[in-house]
């Protein structure tokens, strides 16, 4: 099956087109489309075997965008399918789908709608997905469209996991609890990781650390989330490349009385202005961050310094709330990347039975690994996600079943 992925963003449109079966996942082409509603927006799409095609015009909304995409797929030089016909299905990512979905569902009027209503909550994100689904409904009416939830792994949480300590009446009125995020990658990467093992997922504990600008820990117990970092919004948890993560409410109300701060002026704070960024002074690029402290930069070291102790201790505390670890994971671009990062974080974790081969660890980057050591009794693994292979797994197999 031929499948369009999509992932729309308020002013961007992420894509791969890929040609799936049982077995095999073929990637024919790729691409990102930026700065939409600007007049020097850029298409840059690669198709698999030919060169990279990059244009810049004016792309006035998601639906010019997605046009281009199709006609980029389509194109006799740079597509790498003749006809548009041939795309059977189209797969969404969307980031938020509240208590409504468990699973990914087949888009359907009521599903959109169910969306749609969750733009209270995931106001930069579910407007745009919507956008996109209404985009792929008027240039390819017929293909079924597929959505993929970043939070519906995680509603598997009990209720003391979810719930926040604020008036009950606000989770009854407009649903404020932890929600969670990054939900595919987390369920990718701890099935993938189980395949790399040998072992059967439903008797497993995994702690899986996504780690990227925007980071979240899981806790997966017998193949179910039961905690993660992440809350209502994206911004609580971790420290992240621009987002503050876990922070006291009265330092916000404190800071906001003293700089006379709108509300929308400490959303934006704890958002764009702070993490690495924030307290470094330099980048939210953690390449960034590791040059200037190797150059003796002490904000750039305290920077890195708070990064891996609150990686640490959510390994930790996800550790006591499932009686043990069997598997660590770390994933995402930073995850993936940052040996010195794993490294940091894995020492003096001993007394869990997280024993990291340092050799083996050391320059190691995006290639899936054990970096345990033989001896330790928790497996320590790095393994490379792809949230477009689960969207476009879940679109095939919905699509297969009309």
């Amino acid at each position: 099956m031929t499948i369009l992925v999509l992932n729309c963003g308020s002013s961007s449109i992420k894509y791969q087109l890929v040609r799936m079966d049982d077995s095999s996942c073929e990637v024919l082409a790729k691409g990102l489309v930026e700065r939409i509603g600007m007049d020097d927006a850029i298409l840059t799409h690669k198709p698999t075997g030919k060169d990279k095609y990059e244009t810049v015009t004016r792309i006035a909304d998601h639906t010019v965008g997605i046009n281009m995409v199709l006609e980029a797929l389509t194109n006799a030089q740079h597509g790498v399918i003749k006809s548009l016909q041939e795309i059977e299905a189209v797969g969404h990512r969307v980031a938020h789908g509240g208590e409504y979905f468990s699973q990914s569902v087949l888009l359907t009027p009521e599903g959109k709608r169910r969306i749609e209503e969750l733009c209270d909550i995931a106001p930069l994100h579910n407007p745009a997905h919507l956008k996109g689904i209404a985009a792929m409904e008027q240039l390819l009416p017929k293909a079924p469209q597929v959505a993929v939830f970043d939070t519906s792994f995680h509603q598997t949480m009990p209720a003391s996991a979810y719930m926040y300590a604020v008036p009950y009446e606000y989770y009854e009125r407009y649903k404020v609890r932890r929600y969670g995020f990054h939900g595919t990658s987390h369920r990718f990467v701890a099935e993938k990781a189980c395949k790399m093992l040998g072992v059967d997922i439903k008797t497993q504990k995994i702690i899986t650390c996504h780690l990227g600008n925007g980071a979240s820990i899981t806790a997966i117990k017998n193949g179910q989330s039961v905690d993660t970092s992440m809350g209502f919004t994206p911004v609580e948890g971790l420290m992240m490349g621009t987002r503050c993560g876990d922070l006291d409410v009265g330092a916000l109300t404190f800071i906001a009385e003293k700089e006379n701060l709108s509300l929308k002026d400490v959303v934006s704070m704890a958002n764009k202005k702070s993490g690495v960024q924030g307290i470094s002074g330099i980048s939210s690029d953690m390449r960034d961050i590791n040059s200037a402290a190797e150059q003796g930069n002490a904000r750039a070291q305290l920077a890195l310094d708070m990064y891996h102790a609150r990686v640490k201790k959510h390994i930790g505390a996800y550790t006591a709330i499932m009686n043990g670890v069997d598997i660590l994971v770390f994933t995402g671009g930073i995850g993936e990347n940052d040996f010195s990062m794993r490294e940091h974080v894995c020492a003096d974790m001993n007394y869990l039975g997280i024993e990291l081969d340092v050799t083996k660890n050391n320059g190691l980057r995006g290639q899936d690994t054990v970096i345990s050591t033989a001896s330790s009794r928790v497996k320590v693994l790095l393994v490379t996600t792809d949230e477009e292979f689960v969207i476009a797994s879940d679109t095939m197999r919905i699509a297969s079943a009309l």
